[in-house]
């Protein structure tokens, strides 16, 4: 790869511009719920830009409205200067999964954008052969998608992307349905052909949950909160290409970011870094008029969250995030919850991309199996008032028994059906391990033991 420096950007390349973006969505038994909130940001020309988020922060649908395959609910999108109507022009897609038509050849499914625009027979061809030997799947423009591989497949998705000329190639987490060895060769590729100028795309936006691939391939990180999301952190990423995993500098930036993502207070508001951010209107207060003095729980079982900071105590009381992500094999949507659980209970706290581990948070690792069952009670009755709620409705019926439905009801004015599940069942669990209820699950209820 050529060693270049990220370039300088300013207002005349604009490709892409949002301007106060927000979108709502409709929930069974929820209006109006805000998934994305006072989004501004520009992708000027000639720039790799990465959109980094926790899980369901909205990133796949932010990339979709700039698209314009979503309208926002407010705001606008501008394309070259211009207010974006409909589908986005100068734009292409390449996503998670590998979007082919099965009955279609390799050759085929490269041509079929091209077909859509109307070009004649000769030039479709030219043009996808070029881009099909530009991915390395020469030989195979005859092969049906069944006699690919994985990493050949998403190949062909590049290759049809690539083969329509956009002006900005969009990717949703490309690489995540890879196994590791393919996708960093893939990854590889795509960055050989953006830093050698073999495409002629102008900028490419990247939504991704690994922190270490939008350092590695982006020249600009855009980090995003939920609930709603907002832009806490926009970040300009200057390390020379090629890129080492192994160079201080490539860490302590996968460490800022870590720590921003992190960065949770006992309230469940985000405590946004103060450089390089982006609130206009959100942070901490905005989070708190929305409902933080309710944490959103992590969906993490009491078992993993306890085997985390068993290891944690082990190691020190603190270890580095990029390196927890590395030796449990975890990604960023695996990871965060955790440590979220971890801050939210007390145990531990983030800081300069470190989790380290508080007073209560060893004496819980370094406890006995009766002893440990105490202190998460205590943090989790400080900590959790969901749970305290729970505990104190259960308290007030006569049988100390309530159906699972009455509080899978009460969680779903608040979220949509599938996360107030996910939510009542991190409820249970973590009441059980605490023995503040217990659960009978083939009656389908909550109740005091005696």
């Amino acid at each position: 790869m050529t060693a270049i420096m990220a370039g300088n950007r300013n207002a005349s390349d604009v490709l892409i511009e949002c301007r106060q973006i927000r979108k709502t969505w409709d929930f069974p038994g929820q209006a109006n719920v805000t998934v994305l909130d006072d989004i501004n940001l520009e992708v000027h020309e000639g720039e790799f830009l990465s959109i980094l988020g926790p899980s369901g922060s909205g990133k796949s649908t932010l990339l979709r409205i700039m698209a314009g395959v979503i309208q926002p609910s407010s705001g606008e999108v501008f394309y070259r200067g211009r207010p974006l109507v409909g589908v986005n022009p100068g734009v292409a897609m390449v996503f998670q999964t590998f979007a082919l038509y099965p009955w279609l050849t390799v050759l085929e499914n490269v041509e079929m954008g091209l077909e859509a625009m109307g070009l004649p027979r000769a030039e479709r061809r030219r043009r996808a052969e070029r881009v099909i030997d530009l991915v390395g799947l020469d030989g195979f423009e005859t092969a049906f998608p069944k006699e690919l591989s994985g990493g050949m497949r998403q190949r062909v998705g590049f290759a049809r992307a690539l083969a329509v000329e956009p002006d900005v190639l969009m990717m949703d987490e490309p690489f995540s349905a890879l196994d590791v060895l393919t996708a960093e060769n893939l990854r590889r590729d795509v960055l050989d052909l953006w830093l050698q100028r073999q495409i002629p795309t102008r900028a490419i936006i990247m939504v991704t949950h690994s922190i270490e691939e939008a350092i590695f391939m982006a020249d600009h990180a855009l980090v995003l909160s939920r609930d709603p999301a907002r832009v806490i952190m926009n970040v300009p990423i200057t390390l020379p290409y090629p890129r080492d995993r192994d160079d201080p500098a490539f860490k302590a930036a996968v460490d800022r970011i870590y720590n921003a993502l992190t960065a949770v207070t006992p309230a469940g508001a985000a405590n946004v870094p103060e450089s390089n951010e982006q609130e206009k209107g959100g942070g901490r207060e905005a989070a708190q008029a929305k409902g933080g003095h309710r944490p959103v729980i992590p969906p993490v079982r009491a078992g993993g969250l306890t085997g985390l900071v068993e290891y944690l105590d082990e190691a020190g009381g603190r270890a580095d995030l990029s390196a927890l992500a590395d030796d449990f094999m975890l990604d960023l949507e695996d990871l965060l919850p955790i440590v979220d659980a971890i801050q939210l209970l007390g145990f531990g706290t983030v800081t300069e991309g470190d989790v380290i581990l508080s007073d209560a948070g060893r004496a819980f690792a370094q406890a006995s199996v009766l002893e440990r069952k105490d202190i998460f009670r205590q943090q989790v009755m400080a900590n959790v008032p969901q749970l305290k709620q729970i505990r104190a409705v259960l308290e007030s019926k006569a049988n100390r028994r309530m159906p699972r439905e009455f509080f899978l009801d009460i969680l779903q004015r608040r979220f949509g059906p599938a996360e107030a599940e996910e939510q009542l069942n991190t409820l249970i669990d973590w009441g059980r391990y605490a023995e503040i209820l217990a659960y009978d699950d083939e009656g389908q209820n909550l109740y005091i033991e005696e």
